[in-house]
């Protein structure tokens, strides 16, 4: 077994012993592979342990990633989740090329993915990112902000909302985790017992990664998004290419 493979079941251990202690199936948490900075080979390591749906921040690296595995792997039917910051100059490589976008916190990047979604191409998957933490130079919409913005992008054509996202700060112990997963859980709870037009599909909960899983699973996470337990370290790149 490839240290790839023995990492993921690693980690597809933890979700279900997490799963268990919250009294979840773990079948209710999905995982993403955040292969950022890994290469393809990387991913058909991970695609042979049985992993299919693999997470990008940097949109021109996960593009050509995702090139070179549907041209080596064609109809592995892997899914591919823009979990990176968006600007507007990348909107089209990300309504082109991606399956689901983690990021999206403003409307005029909503807007462009919209009218940039080839008609060809199932729904755009959509997560609103919310930032939990407040903090002023941290990506998401803020809290208070959330539902006024999901409503707004679920009227958009070609992109279809699934839920929200968030990456909250680093927190020391299991008990401050779990405190801010969930208030992200809270509320997409409220938002979604508002059952507002559009937001039919409005079942997922894009939180917790490596370092906190657990605490995240326990606060209602419907999706994980870990990489450093699965591909290992990484080097990170200066820029965005």
């Amino acid at each position: 077994m490839t240290t790839i493979a023995n990492n993921l079941q690693q980690v597809l251990g933890r979700i279900a012993q997490a799963s268990n202690a919250a009294g979840r199936a773990p079948a209710s948490v999905n995982l993403l592979a955040v292969s950022k900075t890994f290469g393809a080979d990387a991913v058909v390591e991970a695609v042979a342990a049985g992993q299919t749906a693999f997470g990008e921040n940097y949109i021109q690296e996960g593009v050509d990633k995702i090139a070179a595995l549907r041209a080596a792997m064609p109809g592995a039917g892997l899914q591919w989740h823009c979990i990176g910051p968006v600007q507007s100059n990348k909107t089209r490589l990300v309504a082109e090329h991606f399956d689901w976008v983690h990021t999206v916190d403003r409307l005029k990047i909503a807007e462009r993915l919209s009218a940039q979604r080839p008609a060809h191409l199932p729904l755009l998957q959509v997560c609103v990112q919310v930032n939990m933490d407040g903090g002023a130079t941290k990506s998401g919409v803020a809290s208070a902000d959330v539902l006024g913005l999901v409503c707004a992008v679920a009227k958009l054509p070609r992109l279809r909302v699934r839920g929200l996202m968030s990456i909250p700060d680093h927190a020391p112990d299991f008990e401050s985790q779990l405190a801010i997963h969930t208030s992200a859980r809270k509320l997409f709870d409220e938002i979604r017992a508002r059952a507002e037009p559009g937001l039919e599909d409005f079942d997922t909960l894009s939180m917790g990664m490596t370092a906190d899983l657990e605490a995240a699973i326990q606060a209602g996470s419907t999706m994980v998004r870990v990489g450093t337990g699965i591909f290992g370290g990484r080097t990170y790149p200066l820029v965005d290419g």
